[in-house]
């Protein structure tokens, strides 16, 4: 996972992402377990900057690394969220370029995720209760229809670090190499890419059906608006195990303090 400062660093000098679609974007609300005191639950209830806790930096996390300024979702205002706004207000010529969200901050930034959730199908994938199992939505596109049955296809299989890496058949699968299946199912990745790899993979920003979340030490898949992920976020391991599972919150995982780019295929 990056260190706080690296962060922080990354995001003062970050290149806003464009949207290649939509994001899950309100699904931010319930990423992550929230143990910190919360005084508002919602931005905009009051401006925000460093060493405030609550629901409403969560958010506000959230929201910056979907515009594409990459940024801890764990409730907590420290350097690097603060740089991540910093970073922001630059890029969209916002005066006084620091730290601080406040009211104008935040119509700015609720109106670029507002955009990204326009384009967001209205069906979703679904997960099935008896075994795990996702189906697409109808009318979804052949290859995303194409991504969930490859994700399908290693469902049962465990976690191990190199997992889907050299071969694309294995017993076991790490976080990218399951992504990278999952990508080469649909025919859009012919060798298989770590965590920082994947970082750089397509197009900038969420998709409107495929989105991907990667950083140094981690990658997970959003399909449909369901994610594919071998981390315990959320949603129940189904089956029961190790290995990359279907998580009915697509954007649970950014509970886990990382600091992803946010990528998808183009078109999708």
């Amino acid at each position: 996972m990056s260190l706080l400062g690296a962060a922080s660093a990354t995001a003062a000098t970050a290149t806003p992402q464009t949207s290649g679609g939509a994001a899950m974007a309100k699904t931010i609300k319930t990423a992550g377990t929230l143990t910190k005191p919360s005084t508002v639950t919602q931005l905009g209830g009051r401006v925000l900057r460093e060493g405030l806790q609550g629901n409403d930096v969560t958010i506000l996390q959230g929201y910056l690394t979907i515009a594409g300024y990459p940024t801890s979702v764990d409730g907590d205002f420290g350097p690097a969220t603060a740089a991540s706004v910093a970073a922001y207000k630059q890029a969209h010529s916002m005066v006084p370029v620091n730290g601080v969200a406040g009211p104008g901050f935040d119509h700015s930034l609720t109106a670029a995720i507002s955009a990204y959730e326009a384009d967001v199908p209205s069906a979703k994938s679904r997960i099935s209760p008896v075994d795990g199992t996702a189906t697409a939505p109808t009318g979804a596109p052949a290859a995303v229809q194409a991504m969930i049955t490859a994700a399908n296809s290693i469902l049962n299989t465990s976690y191990c670090v190199g997992g889907g890496h050299g071969n694309w058949t294995s017993s076991c699968y790490d976080c990218s190499g399951s992504v990278s299946f999952v990508l080469h199912g649909a025919g859009l990745l012919s060798t298989s890419e770590d965590s920082s790899g994947l970082e750089s993979y397509g197009a900038p920003g969420p998709g409107k059906w495929v989105t991907i979340y990667s950083d140094p030490s981690h990658a997970f898949i959003v399909i449909g608006g369901i994610a594919f992920d071998t981390a315990d976020y959320g949603g129940p391991n189904l089956p029961a195990g190790d290995g990359p599972r279907w998580r009915s919150n697509p954007l649970g995982n950014l509970a886990d303090g990382g600091n992803y780019v946010v990528r998808h295929p183009p078109g999708l």
